[in-house]
């Protein structure tokens, strides 16, 4: 373990997870006051509708949007490297070009699909009204670029101060509407106007990074133009934008599928059990965050950025364990306390999801690897094939095993897409002497 934090690497990775944990820990607590106060501020009915609103939302917004950060950081971070400050301009005028796309076709396809949909997701005529208004929140949720300039500038701080500021925002807002008795459309208005208000906190925040870098005019949309500059951007762009729809299908749907397959008081009892899941795989998250930049700083030929990822690896699954060890002691009882003795059900799916937490803690370094060493078609063809593995899992055992098979379905399906991306990292690195690039740099720190 000694020789672990010599690296100057590692040690970076886990002091930006630092910064980031401190912000994720005010935002999960936060978060959870937001949901426990929609849970009891509501029928299990009402705040089942409020969850697949939420959820519908952030399906759309996720299937439809690209992964402009990661844009960001693999072409942005070699050239602030490199201090080569126009094709950083380059690169990010681009990356705002794809937000401002995707933002608009997931707002209109938002909002057409979602009469198709209503009754399958047991909106009424006022929670049809909400839903639609809820679609215009899409260009806040997916707009990247902000968190791409933060991470390839090395602001963690920054991302930190975001992701403790939405949640208090979202907090005090269903405070007061369980206060005041607002019901469902203080709950929506008062979610509404912390995520607009977060959206921009992140604009302008990296937006104030730039000036401080004299990194002028950056924030001007640009596509075509600039795509043609960039050799490789829209390869890197579809293709990472095509595993981000596939990974949107298999977690960011999962609320609306068990909604749409067994109703919303169930997709509202799964809803807390991912919360429970989403905050004990936390760590990873912000490794992960943390990790992607740091890696495309080494050389994909030599070992050090495999052994980073082994050894950061190591690291989450052991964090992990501990994680759910808590949660299997703890987890009846915070349930009782934060939403009440009416969602305790909810505590038999968290026992039988918690083993996905661990597996997928462990195989967290496994996409950051795979895109520093150019292999993003296989990567997209293996999230493909696990996603549909895992959907099928799903709709079945949904069906036949209720709220409990859809548990099942989602350990299942985080175990297959690790399993099979190990298969595809293991060849990556086996062949790692093959990898031709110029953009990434050995940086010894």
């Amino acid at each position: 373990m000694r020789r672990w934090f010599a690296d100057g690497a590692f040690r970076t990775i886990l002091l930006n997870s630092a910064f980031l944990l401190s912000g994720n820990a005010v935002s999960a607590l936060l978060g959870l006051l937001a949901l426990s106060c929609a849970g009891r501020g509501m029928s299990p009915e009402m705040f089942g509708v409020l969850v697949v609103i939420q959820a519908y939302t952030k399906a759309v917004s996720d299937l439809v949007k690209f992964q402009t950060w990661q844009f960001v950081v693999q072409f942005g971070v070699p050239a602030l490297t490199r201090q080569d400050t126009q094709r950083v301009r380059e690169v990010i005028t681009f990356s705002v070009g794809l937000d401002m796309l995707s933002s608009a076709v997931a707002v209109a396809g938002g909002m057409l699909l979602l009469p198709f949909l209503s009754a399958s997701l047991g909106l009424d005529a006022s929670s049809f009204r909400l839903a639609l208004l809820s679609c215009t929140l899409i260009p806040a949720m997916a707009s990247s670029t902000p968190t791409g300039v933060l991470r390839a500038c090395d602001r963690f701080d920054l991302i930190a101060i975001q992701q403790a500021t939405k949640p208090l925002l979202l907090a005090l807002g269903s405070v007061a509407s369980l206060l005041t008795g607002a019901g469902f459309p203080g709950f929506v208005a008062s979610w509404y106007l912390a995520n607009v208000a977060g959206g921009l906190l992140f604009w302008w925040l990296a937006a104030r990074e730039l000036r401080r870098r004299r990194i002028d005019n950056a924030l001007r949309p640009a596509l075509f133009s600039v795509g043609r500059k960039i050799a490789g951007a829209w390869n890197f762009v579809w293709t990472t934008n095509l595993s981000h729809s596939i990974w949107a299908a298999r977690n960011s749907c999962s609320t609306v599928l068990v909604g749409v397959v067994i109703g919303p008081v169930e997709a509202g009892l799964f809803k807390i059990a991912m919360t429970f899941i989403d905050a004990a795989g936390t760590p990873a998250r912000l490794l992960e965050k943390s990790f992607y930049p740091e890696v495309m700083r080494l050389d994909p030929a030599s070992q050090r950025p495999w052994l980073l990822g082994l050894r950061a690896a190591l690291l989450a699954g052991g964090i992990g364990l501990l994680f759910s060890l808590l949660m299997l002691t703890l987890g009846e009882s915070l349930i009782s306390l934060i939403f009440g003795d009416k969602y305790l059900e909810t505590y038999g799916l968290i026992q039988i999801m918690l083993g996905a937490v661990v597996v997928s803690m462990i195989g967290f370094p496994q996409e950051s690897l795979l895109l520093m060493a150019g292999r993003q078609r296989p990567w997209l063809a293996v999230q493909a094939l696990a996603s549909a593995g895992y959907i099928a899992l799903l709709v079945v055992l949904s069906h036949v095993y209720r709220v409990q098979g859809s548990a099942c379905a989602y350990l299942g399906g985080q175990c297959l897409e690790v399993l099979m991306m190990l298969i595809l990292t293991l060849w990556a690195w086996q062949h790692r002497r093959t990898i031709h690039t110029d953009t990434p740099l050995e940086i010894t720190k």
